[in-house]
């Protein structure tokens, strides 16, 4: 078998076409494969369906960069046939390697999308030999044409959190379907600007904004505004985590009073952090003998635990005393903390009938934060953005097999 031969069977071409050329490089390591159509060959233009084959009116030359071979730098070259319209066009014709205005072929890109879901898009670019600015092109292109192409319809229950986005306090939100664990949209910033954004993109997607029925946050007065103005049937649940997070910071207040009044809380910080589960068997010592040693922080400890007990129960009535107990409790902290409660009683009850957390939402964040500090961060929120719909959208990005078929 020749080389053209073998060639053309590898590259899986249509009967039109085939390897009329082969250019070995080997000093500076490059493979250039030469295709032509056959002579008489009829061909379809864009948009003209699949009935009416065309003569070829003219040519055009192009090259697409392919899968290196054996570590050699592949290229391909064509003529590409163009075709006048009965309208009267003159249009150029779509190849079977590769989609129209791209100068990869599609194997290229699908080997690219692989490694760009898997590590730095700089980092795939220098080991593809490409330039970044091109395969964030690559990246972007086929995203947003997956993401453009998602349904929304089916959403019904949704969860939103901040991540940092940059150094500087910069922050974008992210929307995540609380039912798929599908992360659906970004934004910029955390202000209830955010959830209207997400109601016109739910509706270009084919959604509406009164179908959303449960949004679960943290008690941001931004999000429950944004929630209350966009999405008013929808019920607020807020998050558990959130509310044993402001219960860890009560009692770590109450920890720095005593240690203000010249305390002596030697391994306090560690030892009072965290759940008694996660402990070692050191820690949870000392933290039982500053408990007993300073009521203060005793009274704390108790009125943590018992909140998280009574949030996993379920036990509604046994929140209404918590919150007695804590107002009477004179920990300025848990005080504060119960009046937070009571504030939002409703979305706190939400959670215990509903049990929807944003567990979901802090691993994708997890996963973003990973993702940004292997890049070393992002030139622009529009990369970010796009890594975040490739790590987390789920989305089908219709990608060519580099597999042989």
């Amino acid at each position: 078998m020749e080389a053209n031969e073998l060639f053309t069977l590898a590259l899986q071409l249509s009967e039109e076409w085939s390897v009329t050329k082969c250019e070995l490089k080997p000093e500076e390591r490059s493979l250039t494969l030469v295709l032509d159509f056959k002579v008489g060959s009829k061909f379809v233009a864009p948009g003209q369906g699949h009935q009416l084959k065309l003569p070829v009116h003219d040519t055009v030359e192009r090259k697409w960069r392919h899968l290196d071979f054996f570590h050699y730098r592949t290229e391909l070259v064509a003529r590409i046939p163009r075709v006048k319209t009965p309208d009267g066009r003159v249009v150029q014709i779509e190849v079977p390697w590769a989609r129209a205005g791209s100068g990869f072929t599609l194997l290229f890109e699908a080997m690219a999308m692989l490694l760009g879901q898997r590590m730095p898009i700089s980092e795939a670019a220098e080991l593809l030999g490409e330039e970044d600015t091109r395969l964030w092109r690559l990246v972007k292109h086929y995203v947003e044409k997956a993401h453009a192409g998602e349904n929304w319809a089916k959403v019904r229950r949704i969860m939103i959190d901040e991540t940092s986005s940059r150094r500087g306090h910069r922050y974008v939100s992210n929307v995540v379907d609380a039912d798929s664990h599908k992360l659906l949209f970004m934004a910029e910033g955390r202000g209830s600007e955010v959830l209207g954004q997400f109601a016109q993109a739910l509706r270009e997607h084919g959604g509406d904004p009164t179908q959303i029925e449960l949004i679960s946050m943290d008690m941001s007065p931004a999000y429950i505004k944004g929630a209350r103005e966009t999405f008013p049937d929808a019920r607020i649940v807020f998050d558990h985590f959130h509310i044993m997070q402001m219960a860890g910071r009560a009692l770590d207040k109450v920890r720095k009073s005593l240690k203000r009044e010249g305390v002596d809380l030697h391994k306090g910080l560690w030892a009072l952090r965290g759940n008694s589960w996660t402990q070692s068997e050191e820690r949870l010592a000392r933290r039982q003998t500053l408990c007993n040693k300073h009521p203060k922080l005793g009274r704390a400890m108790m009125l943590r635990e018992s909140l998280q007990d009574i949030l996993a129960d379920e036990d509604i009535e046994s929140l209404r005393w918590w919150c007695s107990r804590a107002m009477r409790s004179r920990l300025e902290p848990f005080r504060s903390l119960a009046q937070s409660l009571r504030l939002h009683w409703d979305g706190v009850v939400a959670f215990m009938q509903t049990r929807i957390t944003n567990a979901a939402i802090e691993a994708i964040n997890g996963i973003l934060q990973l993702a940004k500090r292997m890049a070393r961060g992002f030139r622009s929120f529009d990369n970010f953005r796009t890594i975040a719909l490739l790590k987390a959208g789920k989305l089908s990005l219709s990608l060519p097999s580099l597999l042989p078929t």
